[in-house]
């Protein structure tokens, strides 16, 4: 089976592209007005039992459009419905082992009642791999890396019952990525998965499947925002600035170390300072004190079509940024002609061919990877779009975004009132 052992690791790109396509649920809860349908589905699939449980494979698939799961990565939980253990584990671990002390020979994986699983880390040996695995929990959005996009491990479980009456399903499933922003329902008997051979001429069943999806909740986000947004054009000198305070008003005499300026002589030993082996930020000195800035410039009018210039600066100086995604919403992007140095797709949020909602990313090799703070903290690029003549205007801030998230963040945009 392709989904199981060593093998699988070669598993294809385009069949993982595939199976996410065709098997995303049609209609979840959402929490996220922009991505209505997106969901982190856990797949929990038993594969055969054994003398007393079972061997499962579980997948989870990211089917949010613009939100990943970056560094550290994902931690699942769950709580067992009876007295299960884990014997073995191939592709992830359990970070404790609990209290094995009633099995005298040979003692399981892990023996708590709410085991809390983790990725292996790349480089790990093949023999402790299957397909999409070992990459340190980060899962990628189906739409900006379908080959990256999710996540699986195999795992045996005892003291479970081995047959679909006795066996039953873990409960209170927690998703720890992204904790707090993600709330996970309850497994429900799903449709058996069917896995394919390699050449796609045979295809097997799961024993049984459950399904459990989490979704995001911008009520349960983190009440910081993480990024902020500035506006300008050229026909006015006026600059929108990113409000004061938006990611929080921590500074040098409040909060000794949150920050530091660019042009300090402490700068190098700042950035080596405690915080560098926990990875807490270390930002640039601001009065709005973000990580991430945005900058939304009208560049230029033509007769048919006008131009806007997108720049993200970064101000963290203590690690880089990868794989970053930046989504914007306008009504004039369902004319878009040339995206210039961004890779590009639109979002239909709301269905019924709306296409106001745009989502850019960075192309692989080139300006994929934000860089700490400074002259290489940067990405910019140009969107061409042509204009409608009875919509098109430049009075009122028209010509400026609705919202703007990056990273799925939803950023702090600035007041109306000071628009240019």
């Amino acid at each position: 089976m392709a989904a199981v052992g060593g093998s699988a690791v070669a598993c294809c790109a385009v069949l993982l592209a595939a199976v996410l396509l065709f098997s995303a649920p049609a209609t979840t809860e959402a929490y996220d007005s922009l991505d209505p349908n997106g969901n982190i589905t856990i797949k929990w699939d038993i594969i055969s039992w054994t003398p007393d449980g079972y061997v499962a494979t579980v997948t989870m698939f990211n089917y949010q459009q613009f939100r990943h799961i970056s560094a550290p990565g994902w931690q699942l939980g769950w709580s067992w419905a009876k007295k299960e253990v884990i014997w073995s584990m191939v592709g992830a671990m359990a970070t404790e082992q609990g209290d094995c002390s009633k099995f005298k020979s040979s003692r399981p994986h892990c023996c708590k009642k709410e085991p809390n699983i983790v990725d292996l880390l790349p480089g790990t040996p093949f023999n402790q791999q299957i397909a999409n695995c070992c990459k340190a929990g980060i899962i990628r959005t189906f739409n900006q890396d379908p080959a990256n996009a999710a996540s699986s491990f195999q795992i045996s479980v005892g003291l479970a019952g081995n047959t679909n009456w006795t066996v039953k399903v873990p409960k209170k499933f927690t998703l720890k990525a992204l904790c707090p922003q993600v709330h996970c329902g309850r497994a429900i008997v799903g449709m058996p998965t069917k896995f394919y051979s390699s050449d796609g001429r045979r295809a097997t069943q799961a024993l049984m499947t459950w399904d459990v999806a989490c979704t995001y909740s911008q009520y349960l986000a983190q009440k910081t925002p993480t990024c902020c947004v500035s506006l300008s054009s050229f026909y006015n000198d006026t600059t929108a600035n990113c409000p004061t305070c938006s990611c929080g008003c921590q500074n040098n005499v409040t909060h000794p170390g949150s920050c530091v300026n660019d042009n300090s002589p402490y700068l190098r030993s700042a950035i080596n300072g405690p915080g560098k082996i926990t990875g807490q930020p270390l930002v640039q000195c601001s009065p709005h004190m973000c990580p991430i800035k945005i900058h939304w410039h009208v560049k230029l009018n033509y007769k048919d079509y006008w131009r806007v210039k997108v720049t993200i600066t970064y101000l963290n100086y203590r690690m880089n940024y990868s794989d970053w995604n930046l989504v914007a919403q306008h009504p004039n992007f369902d004319s878009t002609t040339k995206v210039f140095s961004f890779n590009y797709k639109p979002l239909t949020p709301y269905g019924d061919g709306i296409n106001d909602t745009a989502m850019f990313w960075g192309r692989k090799f080139y300006n994929d990877v934000l860089k700490q703070a400074g002259p290489l903290g940067n990405a910019q690029s140009e969107v061409l779009m042509r204009k409608d003549s009875e919509t098109f205007t430049l009075d009122k801030g028209w010509a400026f975004p609705k919202r703007v998230y990056f990273n799925g963040d939803n950023c702090v945009m600035p007041s109306p009132d000071s628009y240019p």
